[in-house]
């Protein structure tokens, strides 16, 4: 049923539908709202963040196009839901988080359920570490007012990033962005809303 509502929404990759029916999403929820975790609306967890419908999840995934070779980088890690859907479509995912507690937490969880292609960073996703290299793919899930241009600059030739863009308190549009040889080209997608994304480490929690 849960695949099927997917279907029913407009998801049809394949390959997605399986990530998204083989990963548990009650693993990923608040322990009060597992017997809701299928349902298609998003959902609170610590530090007051959300995990995203999933609707949301298979979309931005769908659209990002991830491929079995891919390195991914996913810029605020929540619960770790869609580093472990990632996870199943990619070879290496990079997700960072600001919240310690969340961070950890994901960490733990992931690690748990064996997706060991995932490294979760306690760190702010408006800085990424030099070190880290540059990515096939790049997935914000928390809103930006817009894109960094240092952001895109971590993109590989032909990459693709998708973000949710636009007012931290309203409705954003998410945006998909591809490196091309001359640039980058932008594709207004639909409109969400997510929590913003902040820059800097969080002082609490």
């Amino acid at each position: 049923m849960f695949q099927l509502s997917l279907r029913r929404r407009g998801i049809s990759n394949q390959a997605v539908l399986r990530a998204m029916e083989e990963v548990p999403r009650e693993v990923f929820v608040a322990a009060g709202d597992r017997e809701h975790a299928y349902r298609d609306s998003a959902l609170g967890i610590a530090c007051g963040q959300t995990i995203s419908q999933p609707f949301v999840v298979a979309y931005m995934t769908e659209q990002l196009q991830p491929q079995k070779h891919h390195k991914v980088l996913e810029i605020g890690t929540g619960s770790g839901y869609q580093a472990a859907v990632l996870s199943r479509l990619c070879a290496h995912v990079l997700t960072i988080e600001r919240y310690r507690t969340l961070a950890d937490t994901a960490r733990a969880r992931l690690e748990k359920l064996g997706y060991y292609n995932v490294e979760v960073m306690f760190g702010d996703g408006f800085d990424i570490p030099p070190g880290a290299g540059d990515f096939d793919r790049i997935i914000v899930t928390a809103a930006m007012e817009q894109i960094p241009d240092s952001l895109l600059q971590r993109l590989e030739p032909r990459g693709i990033l998708i973000a949710p863009v636009g007012p931290h308190h309203g409705t954003q549009t998410l945006v998909r962005v591809t490196r091309t040889e001359s640039g980058f080209e932008r594709k207004e997608l639909v409109d969400v809303r997510f929590v913003p994304a902040l820059r800097g480490i969080a002082r609490e929690l």
